[in-house]
Parts: structure tokens; sequence; C-alpha cells
């Protein structure tokens, strides 16, 4: 990275100035409104597998996304190129796209006076001075102490490296003008465990926006050996009806469920199986999902949203009940509500966790399923009805027995959510969502 100037806050003027000039070239050739998007990312990437480089990659990109509005019509267009001859046909050509439009009473910019006016530093660009030698070393040393760890690791899937950071602005004709700089880093590993004619795959990561900030690379290997290794034996069980607990990583996706079922696109659409739900309980009373997005350096952090709001921290769920949507203008205006500063999505989901740890709440569950793997896409987001492929681990006695494969899952979101007995303590902090393992009442169990 360091050979090559990189792309930080230095940038970012120059990147506003570009959005000013399309918004005042979108007004001279005739647009009633304008919305402007620039980002200029760049990246490395390298990878090894069984001691050997596969990929080194350097990507430097950037775009433009140009909106327009002609009354209650709306065209978009996009371009690569700065140049100002490429702007002016972008912008005409989303002008063309405009006009051929049909109306839409609820589009349009959000009003002016709900612009975001002062927005906080979040402390997002930490850029890492990472030349590829290094990284390809740092891969390396983690697929090694992989295999260090067991001899039954007998085959690596890959082993990335990744760093990234960029520049994004944003801007409209109702007088918003923001933007930032933003780092994001990665170390995943992947390794394959063999015994008795038995192989198993499992994996490993960090991810962080500061680069030294990340496990180390032989802790992660050793994670991703010791996860492959354990699910060394695994076999289906009968189809049963039991307690159900999913680790963090996998819990995160049924409140990233919920959250599609509370997003204005799908409410508007009458996409969704919490339509019309607002104010109901939807969990137990102990249950709180908050947004928090101007957490420092946090992976989710935003100070405003795709509309040019100011976000602000919110409960989505408080004690149980569902006391907001996910809304942007556009969203809001369909259903009759006003935004809530949700365009483009949420920023730094927490959700109430206890104080038991995992092994506690296997313990608690006595007998059933640690889900630590979801397979397909087994979601009906109109009905709730959930059904997925899952491997993890046989419970009896509170203990685990032995690593489970080839199994389905299935319940209803909605019965899902209130049937939630418990939520660990050991929260999962790589991503936009924190939960810890989620321990629910009953599933079924569909196995041999």
């Amino acid at each position: 990275m360091s050979e090559v100037a990189g792309i930080g806050p230095a940038d970012l003027e120059g990147l506003r100035d570009k959005v000013q000039r399309i918004i005042d070239e979108a007004r001279r050739q005739g647009a009633s409104a304008s919305e402007v998007s620039v980002s200029m990312e760049q990246g490395l990437s390298t990878s090894v597998r069984q001691g050997e480089v596969e990929t080194v990659e350097f990507n430097r990109d950037q775009g433009f996304g140009i909106t327009l509005y002609v009354g209650q019509s709306k065209g978009s267009a996009s371009t690569t190129n700065s140049g100002d001859e490429a702007i002016r046909e972008t912008v005409a050509a989303a002008l063309a796209i405009a006009r051929h439009a049909s109306e839409d009473p609820f589009a349009g910019l959000a009003d002016a006076s709900l612009m975001a006016r002062e927005l906080p530093d979040l402390d997002l660009f930490h850029p890492w001075d990472i030349l590829p030698e290094q990284a390809i070393e740092l891969a390396l040393e983690c697929e090694n102490a992989a295999f260090a760890c067991d001899p039954r690791i007998r085959n690596a899937d890959g082993t990335s490296v990744n760093t990234h950071q960029g520049c994004r602005a944003y801007g409209n004709s109702n007088g918003f003008l923001g933007g930032y700089a933003s780092t994001r880093h990665s170390l995943s590993c992947v390794m394959i465990a063999e015994s008795d004619g038995q192989m198993q795959r499992d994996y490993y990561y960090d991810v962080s926006r500061v680069g030294p900030a990340m496990a180390s690379a032989v802790s992660i290997g050793q994670r991703a050996a010791e996860r492959a290794v354990r699910r060394l034996g695994a076999r289906p069980v009968p189809t049963c009806e039991v307690p159900v607990l999913f680790a963090p990583e996998v819990a995160t996706g049924l409140f990233g469920h919920f959250l599609g079922g509370i997003s204005g696109g799908n409410l508007y659409r009458k996409a969704s199986f919490l339509e019309g739900a607002m104010g109901e309980m939807i969990f137990p009373e102990w249950l709180t999902l908050d947004e928090r997005p101007h957490i420092p350096r946090g992976l989710g952090s935003a100070s405003y949203d795709g509309d040019g709001l100011a976000t602000y921290a919110k409960p989505f769920v408080e004690q149980g009940r569902l006391v907001s949507y996910v809304l942007g203008t556009y969203s809001g205006r369909k259903l009759g509500m006003p935004s809530t500063a949700n365009a483009g999505g949420a920023h730094n989901l927490f959700v109430t966790h206890g104080e038991d740890d995992q092994a506690a709440l296997i313990r608690r569950m006595g007998r059933g399923l640690l889900v630590t793997e979801l397979m397909g896409q087994g979601l009906n987001l109109v009905t709730g009805d959930y059904s997925r492929g899952a491997g993890g681990y046989w419970v009896e006695n509170g203990e685990i027995q032995f690593p489970v494969q080839e199994v389905t899952i299935a319940g209803n979101l909605r019965d899902m959510f209130r049937q939630i007995l418990a939520v660990g303590s050991d929260v999962e902090t790589r991503g936009n969502l924190r939960t810890g393992s989620v321990l629910i009442e009953k599933m079924m169990v569909a196995g041999s």
C-alpha cells in the first residue's frame, strides 16, 4: 500500500468539489432536484494456500452515482470518469431517464430542514502500512500455525489478508454536502481436517478498522484448526423437537432477518411477516435491540444516512416491543411515517445479553442442538417461515456429546423470537450487529 499514494482525508475536499460541480451541472441542465454520491477506494488482497501464494491483487476505483428529479419523476445514471464531458453526458442521461419516467408522488429529496448540519468525527480512518510481501508473510504465519496445531489438519482452503481504504462523499441540492474517509482490514483462515476417511472444513477470522488491533495471525490460524478438528466425526441426529442454541456468529443472522422484516422497503411492498406489527410484543420483555451509529471506529458507524439526514441512537425493540421501523425518506413517505435516518440500513446494533456464557447456556439447555453453521436460504420473509440446513453439536445432560451435520432446523420467526430464553455474554463484535449466543426454547430438528 505504501508504494502507491493512499486515498484518505486529503481527498475529501476534492470529492466534495466534484459532488457540488455535478449538482451545479444538473441544475444547469434543468433538473428540479439532484443528489450525488462519489467514492474513491483502494485495497490490497493477498491469499495463500498450502504454503504457496495464490493471489496478490491491488485495486483502485472511483465511481459517481447521480440521481436527478424532474418534478416527481426520477432518473439515475453512473460513471467512473470524472472528466467534464463525462459528467455532462451522465447528467444528461439521468435527466433523459427522469423525463421519460412515470411520476411517483413519494419521490424526491428529504426536506431541506431535516438535513444534517454537524457531522461528528467517528475515527474511521486508520490505514495499514503493509506491503504485499508483509501481507503474504502474515498469511503464511497464520496458515503455518493452523497446520502446527493438530496432525489431523491435512489441507488448507485459503488464508487471506485484506486491507481497504477509501473516501465517500454525498451531497444534494437541498444543501447537504458531507463525506468521510474509512478503512477496513481483515485476516481469515479456512482449514480442512481429516480422520478416518472423513474431512471437515471450518474457519476463523477477524476484522477491524485498525489493522494491528486484529487478533494475531497465530491465534486466528489455531482457532480455525481447532474448529475444523472439533467437527470430525459429525453425523445426523434423529428428527426431534428440542431447544436450539445459536452460536453468536449465526445468531446475528436471526436479528438480521428481523431487521429485514421491519425495513421500509419490505413493509410498503407488503412483503414482511412484521407488516403492521408496530407496538406489538415481538420478543421477551427483557430484550432490547438498539442502534448506536456514533461509536468511534465502529464497523457500522455513520454520521449521516443515504438521504443526508443525521443518524442518531434509538431502539427498534424496547422491552420486547417493536417501537420503530427502519425507514429512509422514500419508504417513510410510502408508509405515512417520518424517516428514521436509516436510508441505506441500520448502524451498530446491540442486543440485550445476560451474564451466562455459552457453556452456561449449554448447561441450561440440557438436551438439544448447538448450531454453529447455517446453509441455504430457507426463509420466507412474507410468512416468517424459517428452514435452514445446519451443522453444530449435539448436547446431552448439559454437555456437548458429538458434532452434527446433515440436519435441518425449522420454525417460524415470530415463534422463535417469542421463545428466546436467553442471550449469552459471548458477544460477537466482528460486524454491524452485536449479540451473544441465542437460546430458543424449541425448534424442529430434522435429521435421519
